[in-house]
């Protein structure tokens, strides 16, 4: 089945469900957590072997810090744990590590340990794993709004020049592709601030695993979903 797969360019995925995962087993929300980290293994391993290009997850919303600070601590401590236990892994396997979001929001030594794995990881070929830290997407759009305010204020753009392309060019990561397929784990049909101005045309794919339980043979279950639909990206759909 993998053989004849062709996997999309940049997956994007809303992990969800480590939460509901811990409660249903009688467990502390941090081992759900731990779980939910173990998952991301799995796809990052079988996205590299599939030949996924970009993998962005969303590791930590612009909502979450609305959670409890003890949750948040084990949170970031955790993502900083995984981190850099799998750098040599991510190093051995080319994947090169980004990350997206109002950074300056959260803990700075989380954020420099990251930049650092970043660092030794920029010349990483075979796959770019983007983090959503801190990240929503209104906050994404409104920071865009704010930028091309300056430049304009600054006489260095025209508003009549201010296009989608322009637009585009200052989103966190302009240089990446928008996602082809958004999986979300644990059955939620919603967005939830997630990539919404990159998500435009994006298929999505809902499963209502949570995502600690979301294995290599989920994802090319979605893979295989996506190949089977016809993007037209607003177009009349081909006639045979």
């Amino acid at each position: 089945m993998q053989d004849a797969l062709k996997p999309p360019h940049h997956i994007a995925v809303i992990m969800d469900g480590n939460g509901r995962w811990a409660q249903a087993r009688g467990l502390p929300r941090g081992l759900g957590h731990r779980a939910g980290a173990q998952a991301v293994r799995r796809i990052v391993e079988a996205c590299c072997e599939v030949g996924v290009k970009v993998l962005t997850l969303y590791a930590f919303s612009w909502e979450n810090r609305d959670r409890p600070p003890a949750e948040i601590r084990e949170l970031m401590g955790l993502l900083e744990e995984f981190i850099r236990r799998e750098t040599p892994t991510l190093l051995a396997n080319q994947v090169r590590l980004r990350m997206i979001g109002r950074l300056e929001e959260l803990p700075a030594d989380v954020v420099d340990s990251l930049r650092r794995v970043m660092e030794r990881t920029a010349h990483g070929e075979r796959m770019t794993l983007v983090l959503a830290l801190g990240y929503g997407g209104r906050q994404e759009i409104v920071d865009v709004a704010r930028r091309l305010a300056e430049q304009v204020r600054r006489g260095l753009v025209q508003p009549e020049q201010i296009d989608e392309a322009a637009f585009a060019q200052q989103l966190y990561a302009p240089d990446l592709p928008d996602p082809d397929l958004l999986i979300r784990t644990s059955g939620e049909q919603r967005l939830s601030n997630f990539l919404l101005w990159q998500s435009s045309y994006t298929e999505l794919y809902v499963t209502p695993k949570l995502w600690p339980d979301f294995t290599k043979d989920d994802l090319l279950d979605a893979i295989a979903e996506y190949e089977r639909r016809e993007r037209r990206f607003g177009r009349v759909a081909a006639r045979g």
